[in-house]
């Protein structure tokens, strides 16, 4: 114990010399900005969503890629997937029958108050994908083809975000979002739309230049 406390305050004394050091060559520097502030990114982003498909619990997960053009506007494209315990009897011969299914499309998303800290944002995926009722009763948890039909669909899905910029690598989103669908037709006692709430977080990796578009440039002698 008493060595890794001297190796520890021997770091310290060594950073914080390094770190003075650092700020004495930066005083023979100014910064200045050569040409205009804009910058862009790229980043891939996980989502986690809780909500609802007529009043029934359903959960979500989604991935998206996107390019951020000057911090004010994001596109590319994104896929989810959830599952939706809708407990409905049985098109086979279990009398539970859950939905699931997943779309993938473009992202949009227009962003407000870029140059801040938090931003506001809205955004927007349009794709298509596939709907299905499985068995709640599945055989040694595999799928077999008995157990679910399944209809296509396309899907918008507008919503609100707020983004926290943690750094030039890091954002996080916390939001709401409205799922709109067309009609499909799978189950007889089943819905026929996966319209619905949900609110949700995600976190975003990637390079976003969040930072100061600044050059130093050497100061001049007295």
């Amino acid at each position: 114990m008493k060595k890794t406390i001297q190796l520890l305050i021997t770091l310290l004394i060594v950073s914080s010399s390094q770190i003075y050091s650092q700020d004495k060559n930066d005083s023979d520097y100014i910064e200045f900005n050569d040409r205009k502030n804009i910058v862009h990114g790229v980043y891939l982003g996980f989502s986690t969503n809780y909500g609802e498909i007529d009043g029934e619990e359903t959960g979500s997960i989604g991935l998206k890629l996107a390019y951020v053009a000057n911090r004010k506007f994001e596109v590319g494209f994104g896929m989810k997937g959830f599952y939706s315990q809708q407990n409905l009897p049985g098109i086979s011969a279990s009398n539970d029958e859950d939905l699931i299914g997943g779309y993938a499309g473009m992202h949009f998303e227009p962003i407000l108050f870029s140059k801040s800290r938090v931003n506001l944002s809205f955004p927007l995926l349009v794709g298509f994908g596939g709907v299905g009722y499985i068995d709640g009763q599945l055989n040694d948890g595999e799928f077999n083809e008995d157990d679910y039909e399944w209809d296509a669909i396309f899907v918008a899905e507008p919503g609100v975000n707020v983004l926290f910029n943690i750094s030039r690598f890091i954002q996080l989103e916390a939001g709401v979002k409205y799922r709109f669908s067309s009609k499909f037709n799978i189950h007889p006692s089943g819905i026929d739309r996966i319209n619905g709430f949900s609110a949700g977080l995600g976190i975003k990796i990637g390079v976003f230049n969040l930072g100061k578009n600044r050059y130093k440039k050497k100061a001049p002698k007295n």
